[in-house]
């Protein structure tokens, strides 16, 4: 057996189990201690300031910088009691990472000795070193000039003794460099759009946010045998292996009793994340082998994405402990459930109203569905918009599979509410008689009574009604999701612009309020209607009739990039102020670019395994091989061809295989070569996309046959069936 699997597999049997003892008592006891949360700031603040910071925490508005030196100050007293020795502005650049520069809050006296200190400018603004960032020239390489400013809508917390301040991250002329900055606009925007709407039902309503709830899948492997795969240890996922006998065809990992070994690993990232506020609720078996979920309490969108991004860092930290790697890939593994991050969207009110789910009367059922309907049209008009928020290297290996919904956006909302939409549609007309809106709204009013138990789930579709909630299965394991939300915020943000200016118009002429809400909710049912749909999303049935209503279906990550960039979508953000030409732009060409690199690196990886690893593998197995027919010859020198028929036969394909090969790893750096003299970058990852991929997938089944065939001692890789049955 090569050496690499076999110490690789050894290491398995001579471990001994890993152990982790958890606090003892309640999670509630230490829940969120390592936060600075508004309870601890009470106890550290002035009255005046701490009733001035929560103000502008619960109203989205900015902290007065004349108390920034007091909050600095409560901040760092806080942190050095719980242990702290540095602070930094924790942020989200554009590589889908979190980013942090540590400042120690040591500062030298005149005497030779120190003191800590940490001022209010320092909390509120930093200028890290934006060079080495993705900023799709928003700035010139020779500028490393960047700022990260303090984000007060979400907590500061403590990790591994330093303050991790959370901010944005701004280039020198204040154009976004980062996730954060749109997210809070698009928050913005659809807060303001949303109590717009709500004034046509209650004047009570001040604040709209958007909350989220995300579900993270994620996969496990045994770190040594990590450690013995190229492809996994630089890529992320397995771009050879042929499938093991057994996967997931028995359906027995699905919610199956959780593996011991996982089961400590999962309960000491939990623990650590209850510490940090992460209110993770759900954990369990996913459909492959070595795959698991885990999901929080639904949060204010911003501080959702924060806490999902601290959470994979997290997991990245613990899985070591436990002698594991934890993958985010979106299919590291071919011919098993790829990994999503399905993100439940829903808005609330700062009186407590979920605006997603129905109420107990008419007049609040009229306002749920104004609402619904706005988010339908929004799938309607900026579905290609949608997917593009959720496209890359890695998901394209998982969007249209039997595992994951396709890449084309459509909605369910379930046969119920299907049933509903069509009524309203068919029984409203422009003359509505006292009569016949009496009859509407008491149809209306049933809807929770018909709703109960009856909210429909299909897999099958990305964009899904859940009952109280959108449920987008689209989003990758890897990514962040801040990107879809940001263009979930703006679209609804659009269309309920649109909503209000309708029912206002049409109360101008002369139509009462109600008639008027009524009549727009018809429009939009009637507008957004080409999104619905309640069938099998997998079929390809459904793609020929989504191509017939106008539905894009982007399968190709560089095309659906373009959809940044349409006169659409520019005036969609402009006119919300969440992006700007620019930072489109520069999203654009980072996503781009971030394919191209990825494509890239994936075919250097496979060329060398196959070049450095497979083929000299396939030629040793060879040589065993012809030494035996020699063998044969020799003692049986007239039934060569009868003793040594399978051996020949194995020879024979062994060449042809590693013939194959070689030529699909030659063609591979000759088309890399000519590509990369394309000097424009999204003609160059489109076209990396339709060549070296495809190349890729020819070169990996001639791998994938040649293991088959390899007595399994000579195979240098450790195998799928290996690697998904150590846990």
């Amino acid at each position: 057996m090569n050496s690499v699997r076999q110490r690789a597999l050894a290491a398995l049997d001579s471990r001994e189990p890993v152990q982790f003892k958890g606090r003892e008592g309640k999670i509630s006891d230490y829940f969120a201690c390592n936060v600075f949360t508004l309870d601890k700031m009470e106890k550290y603040l002035s009255k005046d300031v701490f009733r001035k910071v929560k103000a502008a925490i619960e109203g989205g508005t900015r902290i007065d910088r004349s108390i920034a030196d007091q909050v600095a100050e409560a901040m760092k007293i806080w942190a050095i009691e719980r242990g702290a020795t540095h602070y930094t502005h924790w942020f989200q650049p554009l590589n889908e990472l979190t980013a942090e520069k540590h400042d120690a809050f040591l500062e030298p006296d005149m005497n030779g000795g120190s003191f800590e200190s940490f001022s209010g400018s320092l909390l509120v603004q930093q200028e890290p070193d934006a060079s080495s960032f993705p900023s799709g020239g928003l700035r010139n390489t020779f500028e490393a000039r960047g700022y990260s400013a303090w984000d007060p809508s979400s907590p500061a917390f403590i990790m591994d003794k330093t303050l991790c301040i959370p901010s944005i991250f701004i280039s020198y002329n204040g154009e976004a460099l980062d996730f954060k900055t749109p997210l809070l606009r698009s928050m913005a925007a659809v807060d303001k759009a949303a109590v717009e709407v709500c004034s046509l039902f209650t004047k009570d309503v001040t604040r709209v946010v958007p909350n989220l709830g995300w579900e993270q899948e994620y996969f496990l492997v045994d770190e040594a045998l990590y450690a013995s795969r190229p492809d996994l240890m630089q890529t992320g996922r397995t771009l050879m292996g042929h499938t093991a006998a057994k996967d997931q065809q028995l359906d027995d990992h699905y919610w199956g009793a959780i593996p011991e070994r996982v089961m400590r690993f999962m309960e000491e990232f939990e623990e650590e994340a209850y510490k940090l506020g992460v209110p993770i609720k759900t954990r369990h078996n996913e459909a492959a082998p070595n795959q698991f979920e885990c999901a929080p309490k639904y949060e204010e969108v911003n501080i959702a994405v924060d806490h999902n991004l601290l959470l994979m860092s997290v997991m990245r930290k613990i899985a070591p402990k436990h002698h594991l790697k934890v993958l985010f890939h979106e299919k590291p593994f071919a011919g098993v459930n790829g990994s999503g991050k399905h993100c439940n969207w829903s808005l609330a009110t700062d009186t407590g109203v979920n605006l997603m789910a129905p109420g107990k009367n008419p007049k609040s059922n009229i306002r749920f569905l104004a609402f619904f309907v706005c988010v339908l049209k929004a799938a309607a008009d900026y579905g290609s918009l949608i997917m593009a928020s959720v496209a890359s290297q890695g998901n394209s290996h998982r969007l249209g599979g039997n595992e994951a919904p396709p890449a084309v956006l459509s909605v369910f909302t379930g046969a119920t509410m299907d049933a509903m939409l069509g009524s309203i549609e068919k029984s409203m007309s422009d003359k509505m008689t006292p009569e016949s809106k009496s009859a509407i709204k008491l149809h209306i009013g049933k809807i929770p009574e018909i709703m109960f138990d009856n909210t429909d789930r299909n897999r099958t579709s990305p964009f899904a009604f859940t009952g109280n909630r959108f449920e987008f299965r689209a989003p990758g394991s890897s990514s962040n999701c801040a990107m879809p939300m940001i263009v979930l915020n703006t679209a609804v943000a659009q269309t309920l612009e649109q909503f209000k200016a309708a029912v206002d118009k049409l109360e101008a002429k002369g139509e009462k309020k109600d008639v008027a809400t009524l009549k727009v909710i018809r429009k939009f049912i009637i507008e957004s209607k080409k999104a619905r749909f309640e069938g099998n999303g997998y079929s390809p049935e459904w793609l020929k009739e989504a191509a017939k209503r106008g539905l894009k279906a982007h399968t190709v990550a560089a095309e659906a990039f373009k959809e940044y960039l349409t006169d659409e979508s520019v005036k969609l953000f402009t006119t919300h102020k969440v992006l700007n030409r620019a930072e489109l732009e520069a999203r654009y060409e980072i996503k781009t670019e971030t394919l191209l690199k990825k494509i890239q690196i994936e075919s250097r990886v496979i060329v060398d395994m196959a070049s450095n690893h497979i083929i000299p593998t396939a030629i040793k197995y060879q040589n065993l091989l012809i030494d035996n027919v020699r063998g044969i010859k020799e003692i049986f020198p007239d039934k060569v061809d009868e003793y040594a028929a399978k051996e020949l036969e194995t020879l024979a394909k062994i060449a042809a295989l590693t013939n194959k090969i070689n030529e699909s790893a030659v063609a591979m750096t000759d088309i890399r070569r000519r590509l990369n003299k394309i000097e424009s970058i999204p003609e160059r990852a489109l076209k990396y996309e339709q060549e070296v991929s495809p190349n890729m997938i020819s070169l990996r089944k001639s791998i994938d046959d040649l293991e088959m065939i390899v007595d399994d001692d000579f195979w240098p890789l450790v195998k799928y069936r290996e690697i998904l049955a150590a846990l």
